[in-house]
């Protein structure tokens, strides 16, 4: 059963939220009403197709008494009463929690595993996949930190994607990301297995986080470069480190002052992680149950280039089109994932 009586809440709320912004709120209060009925309009949709729905099937049912219109109201009833599970379970998804972080930007961080040189080659490739990703549906990709290794691989990248829905749908790739492959390396043809590591963090304000002078040290030093004309001759990369947690934030773009932004809101961003986590171990029993615990040490995928195989342990998928994957088409992957989770949350509701 649907709770009827929550449902009769938000549609109160709602209202009251719409007759708030149609009289003109106070400036200090229009960005919070604004925010909370955004947030709300999707639901009432919802709640307004059930409604509807359940309001013809009723009048269909008063059909039945008139020998006249009776066929064409079984014929409808039956239509309606097939659409009803679908809609109940799009309202149901609706009514669940939301993820206070699932619309903000994503800090995404690569680095290289066990496998060397070719861990390297093969973090890369993830930033390209995620780059390719983002591209595709529309996000806007912007690269913070590029430290690169001799055969051009990847030692570290950190990026900030920007668009609708962006963490809600990248924060599921946090964990290992495993690889199976003949590297270029490799002159004896010999599959080997090497990994690196992906973070997604939900970018995070100054007024999530406050994070004060003396607890950070910021040094400036000379960025390093392959060499040529590109090399930064003037002291502009910043690294910021978090004193009371030892965390440490570089980023070497031309400008120092980006530098500083850029550092500052991957800082941000890690510290704000921390606290999610904390806050997601005390509050679940068994964080296990959901796709994904956020450990950053978890095994979560492996690419196998040899049979074309992409397999996903948490969800025990697998697909055979790991060259569309590598060029950016995850979507059914990360549809998987979010299906998974919502069915997690649902079973975990119902209880």
């Amino acid at each position: 059963m649907l709770p009827v009586a929550k449902l009769e809440q938000i549609l109160s709320r709602f209202e009251y939220l719409e007759a708030q912004l149609a009289a003109g709120p106070a400036a200090s209060e229009i960005a919070q009403i604004s925010r909370d009925y955004a947030d709300l309009k999707p639901v009432v949709e919802e709640i307004n197709r059930w409604r509807d729905l359940e309001a013809g099937i009723a009048q269909a049912e008063e059909m039945l008494a008139d020998p006249d219109m009776k066929a064409l109201a079984e014929e409808e009833l039956s239509l309606l009463r097939d659409e009803l599970p679908r809609v109940e379970h799009s309202l149901r998804l609706a009514l669940l929690p939301k993820d206070a972080a699932d619309a903000r930007p994503a800090i995404l961080e690569i680095r290289p595993g066990t496998g060397g040189e070719e861990a390297s080659l093969f973090a890369g490739d993830l930033l390209r996949m995620y780059q390719r990703f983002a591209e595709n549906s529309g996000w806007q990709f912007q690269l913070l930190e590029l430290s690169e290794s001799d055969l051009g691989g990847v030692k570290e990248a950190m990026a900030r994607i920007v668009g609708e829905g962006v963490f809600a749908r990248m924060k599921f790739e946090s964990g290992v990301h495993r690889v199976q492959r003949v590297p270029t390396t490799e002159s004896g043809g010999r599959i080997h297995t090497s990994a690196a590591t992906v973070a997604v963090l939900p970018e995070a304000e100054e007024v999530d986080i406050d994070i004060p002078a003396q607890d950070i040290r910021i040094d400036t030093m000379r960025a390093s470069g392959a060499g040529g004309q590109h090399v930064n001759t003037t002291d502009s990369a910043v690294r910021i480190t978090h004193i009371p947690t030892g965390i440490i934030v570089t980023s070497s773009e031309k400008s120092q002052h980006q530098n500083r932004a850029n550092a500052m809101a991957v800082l941000r961003a890690r510290l704000y992680d921390l606290e999610r986590q904390a806050r997601d171990e005390a509050r679940a029993a068994d964080r296990k149950t959901q796709v994904g615990s956020g450990d950053r040490s978890e095994r979560i995928r492996t690419y196998n280039f040899p049979q074309g195989r992409l397999t996903d342990h948490r969800i025990n998928l697998t697909l055979y089109k790991l060259d569309q994957v590598m060029q950016g088409d995850l979507g059914e992957v990360i549809d998987a994932l979010v299906a998974e989770d919502q069915a997690a949350r649902l079973a975990e509701a119902s209880q």
